[in-house]
């Protein structure tokens, strides 16, 4: 593959360790004083946060001139208000040259539940303020939390106007579960065209994200709030599972090390720790380039969750015509279908969230929220007698479900919530154990989301898949938007956002459905 490739794994161990540790570069390595242009057009971001620490990112933008330091040193500030008279900390950090210039900054030892502002300054240049959030201690009662969700924001199909909306959402935190990306050219009826063609390497991965991070709405919302992120497929590639190649484009003579280099533009360009290269790189995550799951409460109103359904993925089976990637599929023609083998989150992923799962079992007044890819919920295409599913989705790794679905039960998990994206619709449903049994109660509730811009295949056959697939109780795939999640003790609000037209900029903000879940009973209500 042409293009940059890579750091290697001891270079890379040795900048992720820098940062993780806090440590910083030489004085002699610091910046110049004076900057020729803004190094700060990628705006800001914040991520991971914990009760007392938070990820803080940029990535400056350098002029040719300006990158002959294998580090340059970027100065962080935090302070407790947006005029940065009363610090909070102050420090330096490396931008490596090795990772784009990318600083991820790991802000340790502040108090639980408190809201902070963050800026970075390089030379003369200081970048544009960001606003972040511990969370509170896990011992802590907590009143209410608002999180939305969303995915899925390709370029071609639209403008990020839905971005600027939810600034207005009053939020807690953003669970973004994947396609922050996508790797095509273009798109039929384009909106407007990336920069670029197909993205195959590593500086093509890192143009993309740049583009991406370019724009103002998307920037704004990274400031107003502290982030959590998964991927999907199109970091990568449309429908690649584990170290199997999807189906778009050409093939590349050695996908592996397309993955690693789309896996370390993702870390250059997201507000996650060191840790989840340095776990990797020591051994810590067998197989694993990159461990990105984890869990984390937000006192005891809620566990999080966040999983990641695509780099321990085993392939997909039956494609139609022998072909790699994802189709539709009838089972009962699918001899693999139920091998009870396949995952979706890899064995040791499983093994995790089974642990992580009966740890919080005690945590009854808790909701215990997964964030992860897709729809949940099995999805009938075919009306009547036997069933057409999708084999990319969790309808093609039934075992896999099957046994997340027992873990819930085995653990007692109080108030089992779901959030997923990727199939650019909206669809609202109860989880259940056996999606065969239609009488008997739900053990959670699921919301997965439309996209941000990416396109619906559109589906005027929803009131029919609704009759066929009755564990869901809505489904929209017009419209492009985002949900909000209010948490309370008692009581949970979803309420799915959506914008009047993805392909105006000025578009504006409506609200397409409203739904509430009482603590204790899994059961969606439509207000």
């Amino acid at each position: 593959m042409n293009g940059a490739t890579p750091i290697d794994r001891r270079a890379l161990l040795h900048w992720a360790s820098a940062v993780g540790a806090g440590l910083c570069l030489p004085r002699g390595a610091r910046a110049r004083t004076s900057i020729a242009g803004n190094p700060f057009t990628l705006g800001v971001a914040s991520g991971s946060p914990t009760q007392d620490s938070v990820v803080l990112w940029t990535r400056l933008m350098l002029d040719a001139d300006q990158t002959r330091q294998p580090a340059p040193e970027v100065r962080w500030e935090v302070a407790h208000d947006e005029k940065f008279s009363r610090m909070v900390q102050t420090g330096l950090a490396p931008a490596p040259a090795a990772l784009a210039h990318a600083v991820h900054v790991e802000v340790q030892g502040l108090p639980p539940d408190r809201w902070y502002f963050y800026r970075f300054i390089f030379g003369d240049a200081v970048s544009p303020t960001g606003r972040t959030r511990t969370l509170p201690a896990p011992d802590a009662a907590v009143a209410r939390m608002r999180l939305a969700y969303a995915s899925c924001q390709r370029w071609e199909h639209g403008y990020y106007s839905a971005w600027r909306h939810m600034r207005d959402e009053n939020l807690d935190l953003v669970m973004f579960l994947g396609d922050y990306i996508y790797e095509y050219p273009s798109a039929s009826n384009a909106v407007r065209v990336p920069t670029g063609g197909w993205v195959l390497t590593l500086d093509d991965y890192r143009q993309r994200y740049a583009l991406h991070k370019a724009d103002a709405d998307l920037q704004a919302m990274h400031e107003n709030c502290p982030w959590l992120v998964t991927w999907d497929d199109h970091e990568v590639q449309n429908d690649y599972a584990g170290l199997t190649e999807g189906n778009s484009g050409q093939p590349v003579p050695d996908f592996a090390a397309r993955r690693a280099a789309a896996y370390q533009a993702f870390y250059e360009h997201m507000p996650v720790r060191a840790s989840v290269l340095t776990r990797a790189l020591a051994g810590l995550a067998a197989g694993a380039e990159m461990r990105i799951y984890g869990q984390l409460a937000y006192g005891r109103l809620a566990s999080l969750y966040m999983l990641d359904a695509r780099q321990y993925k085993d392939a997909q089976v039956c494609t139609r015509d022998g072909k790699k990637g994802s189709s539709t599929v009838n089972p009962s023609t699918c001899p693999a279908w139920n091998d009870p083998g396949r995952s979706m989150l890899g064995q040791q992923q499983e093994r995790w969230l089974d642990g992580e799962l009966g740890r919080n079992a005690g945590r009854q007044g808790s909701w215990n929220v997964l964030g992860q890819q897709s729809l949940f919920g099995q999805r009938d295409f075919r009306a009547g007698e036997g069933h057409v599913l999708w084999n990319d989705g969790w309808d093609g790794y039934p075992a896999a479900r099957s046994r997340l679905t027992r873990a819930l039960q085995k653990h007692t998990v109080a108030n089992p919530v779901l959030l997923g994206g990727d199939v650019h619709e909206n669809w609202v449903g109860h989880v259940k154990a056996d999606y065969a049994r239609t009488s008997e109660p739900a053990i959670g509730v699921e919301f997965c989301g439309t996209s941000i811009t990416s396109r619906s295949a559109g589906n005027e056959r929803i009131p029919e898949m609704l009759d066929e697939n009755p564990h869901f109780v809505f489904a929209d795939s017009e419209r492009r938007g985002y949900g909000v999640v209010e948490f309370a003790p008692h009581q949970l609000t979803t309420t799915l956002r959506v914008v009047s037209d993805v392909t105006q900029k000025d578009s504006g903000i409506e609200t397409l459905a409203r739904f509430a879940v009482q603590a204790g009973r899994p059961v969606l209500e439509k207000t």
